[in-house]
């Protein structure tokens, strides 16, 4: 065990985050709940001590939730990458509100990043909640998490649909490094988009630790 912030505490600050004002489903943009992001981040420092004093990047890290998380947590530096400016102007105003001066966000294509950040390997901790890949973005789940890999010198966390497990665990290792699933959890979505017929979709989805190539 490793020294960490209590859940409770953790998942408090979580749930005073500003949401997305108008998500955009081209984007699938979907706030992580506080409850989920809270146990995922307590998990990753208290039971492997990847954010305490570590680089963490955060991809696609909308409204700043799991960013603001990590550095509660006391990562040394964090680093949000994200493509939308409506997104980000809330995650700034997020981390105004919580007086944390530890995370710099960065308006980018996660896909596309500049090399700077990718041949350098500077993170020791990458983690996300990337786009499903539903509808028109098949496959952007993967490219997250091929960036992801590219990014990190140690661990990578993630969440993924359960219905995906084989196909994830079998592209981690073409990208060469291994996949653990350290809980499947259910995700609340909550009904953000005119298609969306009913108030709420359970969402089944694994929470996964990844050991990345360190070369």
């Amino acid at each position: 065990m490793f020294p960490c912030q209590k859940l409770r505490v953790l998942e408090e600050r979580l749930q005073c985050i500003e949401e997305f004002e108008r998500p955009k489903v081209l984007l699938e943009q979907y706030v992580t709940p506080s409850h989920l992001g809270s146990h995922m981040l307590h998990t990753i420092q208290s039971q492997y001590g990847d954010i305490d004093q570590k680089i963490v990047a955060d991809l696609g890290s909308g409204c700043g939730a799991l960013s603001i998380g990590a550095s509660v947590l006391e990562a040394s530096q964090v680093v949000g990458f994200e493509i939308d400016k409506d997104a980000i102007d809330i995650c700034l105003e997020n981390i105004s509100d919580h007086d944390l001066t530890n995370i710099d966000v960065v308006q980018c294509d996660v896909l596309n990043l500049d090399n700077t950040y990718r041949s350098n390997k500077i993170f020791d901790t990458v983690i996300m909640n990337p786009p499903f890949g539903t509808k028109h973005n098949a496959g952007i789940d993967m490219k997250f998490l091929e960036t992801a890999f590219k990014l990190s010198n140690n661990v990578v966390y993630s969440l993924h649909k359960t219905s995906t497990r084989d196909h994830v665990l079998k592209t981690a290792k073409l990208l060469g490094g291994e996949g653990k699933v350290l809980a499947e959890l259910k995700y609340d979505l909550p009904a953000s988009y005119r298609f969306h017929k009913k108030k709420c979709v359970d969402v089944y989805v694994d929470f996964y630790r990844f050991e990345v190539d360190k070369l």
